[in-house]
């Protein structure tokens, strides 16, 4: 259920998302390699972005928005989704660029004077949910949103089948604040949510196993708190696409995503210095010209 009406059609566009329609890969590879495009293009912009922590979701956020995403009357999804790692938030402007909810010239003014689009994801502008980018809150929210979308049915008697999803990072699970929430849902019965975790191996420059190893593995911890987990390749559209497809109706389920910081550019994957920077004009053409070998 969203959490956003109005009655300005600016507004109604807020939860715009395709229909489930099933699974693309083609078209879905496709998409991805003209977003990693885009984001690059926008980093010779501005000074440094978060290209690396965006091309580890890419795929994800993908799947979510013209995968599983419902599409309703007038457009409008029941549906929520929250970019609760907020760095990742050009991954999220570009697939509401493609959608038509954000426009080219809300991505070519990014970070810039008068611009509308800043380094996080801010609630109120085209397409986004929830502000992040402060750590450990996406969850949180999402349990809200949950909770007053079922309240919402009991008090009108309809039937819903809503969904929330949740994209995380791996470091913000450092945060007790998710800790909380991954142990309040099974025990409030929240069953219409789908976590989606971005396991990157890295929090923000430093990898997570010199950082913090005991948060490893992720699968038993959550199972241990009541939740149904698959384990997935992170930059494998259709197993995202499957594994959310085949939820137990009756248990919130946490997708734990392995992926690449920096997927698709060599001398960016796995290197914590692209966590935010800008590629200089020949690191720029060297990234495009391994995005169109690709191909």
């Amino acid at each position: 259920m969203s959490t956003l009406t109005s009655i300005t059609a600016d507004l109604e566009r807020l939860n715009q998302a395709p229909s489930v329609q099933g699974f693309d890969g083609a078209s879905s590879r496709a998409r991805c390699r003209r977003m990693r495009r885009r984001i690059l293009d926008i980093s010779q912009k501005v000074s440094a972005l978060h290209i690396a922590p965006a091309f580890s979701c890419l795929e994800i956020v993908d799947t979510i928005y013209f995968s599983l995403m419902q599409r309703g009357a007038n457009d409008i999804s029941p549906d929520t989704f929250i970019l609760s790692k907020g760095h990742g938030a050009m991954a999220q402007y570009v697939a509401l660029e493609e959608l038509g909810v954000l426009s080219h010239s809300d991505l070519d003014t990014y970070c810039q004077p008068h611009g509308r689009l800043g380094a996080h994801p801010d609630y109120g502008l085209p397409g986004i949910e929830a502000s992040t980018g402060s750590l450990g809150h996406g969850l949180p929210m999402a349990l809200g949103i949950c909770i007053a979308a079922r309240e919402t049915v009991k008090a009108t008697e309809n039937q819903s089948s809503s969904m929330t999803y949740v994209v995380m990072s791996d470091g913000e699970l450092m945060e007790g604040s998710n800790w909380e929430a991954i142990l309040t849902a099974p025990n409030l019965n929240i069953t219409d949510l789908i976590v989606i975790v971005d396991l990157n191996g890295f929090v923000s420059a430093t990898p997570i196993r010199s950082r913090h190893a005991n948060l490893l593995p992720l699968e038993t911890k959550f199972e241990a708190f009541g939740w149904e987990t698959r384990s997935v390749d992170g930059h494998n559209q259709q197993a995202i696409y499957a594994a959310a497809r085949s939820k137990d109706p009756g248990k919130p389920l946490a997708i734990i995503a392995s992926t690449t910081k920096g997927k698709g550019v060599s001398y960016m994957e796995n290197q914590g210095i692209w966590h935010y920077r800008s590629p200089n004009p020949a690191e720029y053409l060297q990234a495009i010209d391994e995005l169109e070998a690709a191909l």
